[in-house]
């Protein structure tokens, strides 16, 4: 698109919500973030067994993204990237718990400069992972639960329990030792009113109320841990699924995790493999996983409605998204770390009523997308250091202002390196990680295929329409060398091209 047609939307956009209401002449933007929340775990994505109506209804109001892609499938790489607009190798945050240092500013500061108030609630996972730290990114108040035991020391829910709880000694994760026999093991020993959810969907809706009649346009990142590992769940998320028919992943074995490239079967084997875990326990584990998402869902619905209290729907833009998903043992694997599109790819809806035209939409976006769009449809320029393509136009039913993705691309250090510690897995210069001398993965995904690639360890390559399980690797396969060629030529076109705004100067400095 060109910068005057570009620039015009924009105008456009900022009239627009002037329009609606003279006194905050931005739209509000609520960001709602769930952690590790699979793709096909939400009803209107087509899943007939979990229960989600809060955000099934908001779906059917919204843009409904069913190719979305994170840049990193692991928590603050991926975080950074929403929050800058900018790819993991450029703004350089590629592990959990890293500083980011980087000179370009935030989603919450460029809001916070342009006159928003700013605040966060919840999860996230920066560092140093105190409230003074968020602040100084551009938040003006925070409420901080990382959902670990290393930052419990900064968790203002933790602090907030210690006085409220009866039972306050009794760790938020601890699974209680009494379930019944054929029960599930993962039920949680505290009350549900006491734990981490229902504290940051409380502070979420105080933080609204409070937000909507502060009489300036507001931004609030309002952040779960859940669905999050461990499964640990309260009554009566704990019994929901009981009886429910949850389809378990298939099961994989050691030739089969043999024949993965060495950084996949690192990240599948290191600690304690659990590849060959015991099924029924497997499936109690989607019964909590299940549980907690039809709990979060009504938690966001709770959170919605508190919006429609404040007067504030029409004005604001909702967000409801993850910061990547979740294996849950697909191709032998818990959490993340990989490319497996259980992963990589995420729900994400986008609402704002009369200016987001609502579906399902099936473009490849990325998660460096939603900032460059929430500033457009804020009425905001977009600095020059934003990687990311506004997909503005798109929803806002100006489709040939809008230049649609051929591919998406996703970066991770694998296997993880473990800065804490925990499995020596550190990086060692000219050794690298775990025995994977170069464990910088990149993968590229089109609307057919997707490519992973491991300098020094191979590749895989998935047919995306015929094995949409990603089962059969054709990366060594004659007959597709082609196809690969092509697409490490895109790889190698994105590397090159991704921080080309960075490189060069604007004026001589002599």
């Amino acid at each position: 698109m060109s910068s005057i047609t570009r620039r015009a939307f924009v105008q456009a956009g900022a009239a627009s919500a002037t329009a609606q209401d003279p006194s905050r002449t931005r739209p509000n933007v609520l960001f709602i973030m769930l952690d590790q929340w699979r793709l096909d775990c939400l009803g209107a994505n087509g899943n007939g067994v979990i229960q989600t109506p809060h955000l099934d209804e908001l779906a059917s109001r919204s843009a409904n993204f069913t190719q979305a892609c994170v840049q990193a499938p692991v928590c603050v790489p991926s975080r950074v990237s929403f929050f800058t607009g900018r790819y993991p190798h450029s703004h350089k945050n590629r592990v959990n718990y890293t500083a980011y240092e980087q000179p370009e500013p935030m989603m919450q500061r460029l809001l916070q400069n342009a006159g928003y108030e700013t605040g966060s609630v919840g999860k996230l996972h920066f560092h140093p992972p105190t409230a003074a730290h968020a602040r100084s990114t551009g938040f003006d108040t925070v409420l901080l639960d990382d959902g670990i035991r290393r930052t419990d020391l900064y968790s203002d829910y933790v602090k907030w329990r210690s006085g409220a709880d009866p039972n306050a000694n009794v760790h938020y994760h601890t699974t209680a030792s009494d379930a019944p026999s054929g029960g599930n093991p993962y039920r949680a020993l505290i009350a549900r009113e006491y734990t981490p959810t229902a504290w940051t969907g409380r502070e979420s809706r105080n933080t609204v109320r409070a937000l909507a009649a502060s009489g300036r346009p507001f931004f609030l990142f309002s952040s779960f841990f859940k669905p999050h590992s461990p499964h640990t769940i309260p009554e009566p998320y704990d019994s929901l699924y009981d009886d429910a028919e949850i389809p378990l992943p298939r099961q994989v074995d050691l030739d089969y995790i043999h024949q993965l490239p060495l950084p996949v079967q690192k990240m599948i084997l290191r600690g304690a493999p659990r590849y060959a875990m015991d099924r029924r326990r497997l499936l109690w584990m989607y019964r909590s996983y299940y549980g907690d998402v039809t709990w979060l869902d009504e938690e966001v619905g709770a959170i919605l409605a508190e919006l429609e209290r404040s007067g504030q729907t029409d004005n604001t833009i909702v967000i409801v998204t993850t910061d990547h998903g979740d294996q849950m043992l697909e191709h032998g694997l818990f959490g993340k770390n990989v490319f497996f599109e259980d992963s990589v790819r995420i729900p994400l809806l986008v609402h704002w009523p009369g200016r987001i035209r609502p579906g399902v939409y099936s473009e490849l976006v990325e998660a460096v997308d939603l900032l460059p769009t929430v500033l457009e449809l804020c009425g905001l320029p977009v600095p020059e250091h934003v990687q990311g393509r506004s997909f503005a136009p798109l929803v806002a039913g100006q489709r040939s202002l809008y230049e649609p993705r051929r591919a998406q691309f996703s970066e991770n250090i694998m296997p993880e390196v473990i800065t804490n510690g925990e499995e020596g897995y550190f990086f060692i210069p000219g050794k690298g990680v775990g025995g994977v001398r170069h464990p910088d993965a990149k993968m590229i995904r089109t609307n057919r295929w997707k490519m992973n690639y491991y300098v020094g360890h191979g590749g895989e390559l998935y047919d995306l329409q015929a094995d949409p399980g990603e089962w059969i690797n054709l990366y060594d396969d004659p007959g597709y060398q082609g196809i690969v060629r092509d697409l490490k030529g895109q790889l190698l076109d994105w590397m090159i091209a991704a921080d080309e705004n960075d490189q060069i100067a604007r004026e001589w400095l002599v």
